[in-house]
């Protein structure tokens, strides 16, 4: 997959088709959850994880570097927004990434995370992309709403696929790795469970596997990141943000407003390839029209001074509590 190429005139032509037409973004999402009861809803076979062998990030003519950027959604509850938010944040998406020289040839995967002991839908992955296929995989999503009620959703499910069923030429061809993102507002199981891997994934696993271990596991492919809603209302009993501190240190994401979700990761992978600085990229997002740059800037300052040197800048907009001449990186 991904042999495309992206193009912001042919997503503002489909949104105009399909706002013209009475299309919902998110079709398949509207039309199961209408016309079957709960218990009938199924993934959508083109997200569906059960027997895949792989999931595959390969260079290819059009794109000779690419770079695996994977983006995981928990679609529970009031997550279930933040697929709605990245379908239209796309263009500036793939706007910082490519136009502003962040990543040569990014693909893109997107999919949806549930609640393995409760949901019909627990786990769904899309493909790598880097065109405009990635509205296919986003309008594909079912956004399921359910989740157990117990602070846990099914993040080490999707984080054991990720480990044992993705292929990606920036790591097998250059030693580079993919990067994770992991969008959630609560704490993950234990343990990656055999019985719900058998059953949503299809692999024979003999045993459970401890979350330590599957998340060292993945991280030996991925640079993994958490973004978690500040606003959440399992944010504010700290048990969460605890949780998510302990395993992903720096790499834990603190942010205000999930509508800064996509531009929030395009400037994540900007630092970490080395190809921005905090003030650069906030510069960036201003120039694209953005208006998330206070959002932006104070959810990524802990990670940019966790990369180099802090210097003194007067740069867009103020973050959040801060006055003229703050330190940022």
């Amino acid at each position: 997959m991904g042999s495309s190429s992206w193009s912001t005139d042919a997503y503002h032509a489909r949104r105009a088709y399909q706002d013209s037409a009475g299309i919902s973004s998110f079709d398949y999402h509207d039309n199961v959850t209408t016309r079957a009861p709960r218990h009938e809803w199924t993934v959508h076979p083109s997200l569906d994880p059960y027997g895949v062998a792989v999931r595959e990030s390969r260079d290819s003519d059009a794109h000779p570097n690419s770079l695996a950027v994977s983006v995981l959604f928990d679609v529970t509850g009031s997550m279930g927004r933040v697929p709605r938010t990245l379908q239209t944040k796309l263009p500036d998406l793939f706007g910082l990434l490519l136009r502003k020289g962040y990543v040569a040839d990014p693909q893109i995967m997107f999919g949806a995370i549930g609640d393995a002991t409760c949901d019909r839908a627990p786990l769904q992955v899309g493909q790598f992309e880097s065109g405009n296929e990635l509205e296919d995989d986003l309008g594909n999503t079912l956004l399921e709403g359910g989740g157990g009620g117990q602070v846990t959703e099914s993040y080490e499910l999707a984080m054991y696929f990720m480990a044992r069923h993705t292929a990606m030429d920036c790591l097998e061809k250059r030693g580079r790795r993919g990067y994770l993102f992991i969008i959630g507002d609560e704490k993950a199981y234990g343990a990656v469970k055999a019985r719900e891997v058998r059953e949503v994934i299809g692999d024979d696993l003999a045993e459970d596997i401890p979350f330590p271990t599957v998340l060292a596991e993945l991280r030996r492919k991925f640079e993994v990141y958490f973004i978690l809603p500040t606003g959440s209302f399992h944010y504010r009993s700290d048990e969460v943000r605890e949780f998510w501190e302990r395993h992903m240190g720096q790499n834990l994401i603190l942010l205000d407003d999930l509508d800064a979700a996509g531009e929030t990761i395009a400037l994540t992978v900007g630092l970490s390839e080395e190809a921005i600085d905090l003030d650069e990229g906030l510069r960036d997002l201003a120039e694209a029209g953005s208006d998330q740059a206070d959002a932006v800037g104070k959810a990524l300052r802990p990670l940019a001074r966790g990369r180099g040197p802090v210097s003194t800048s007067s740069g867009v907009g103020e973050l959040a509590g801060d006055g003229p001449g703050v330190d940022r990186l």
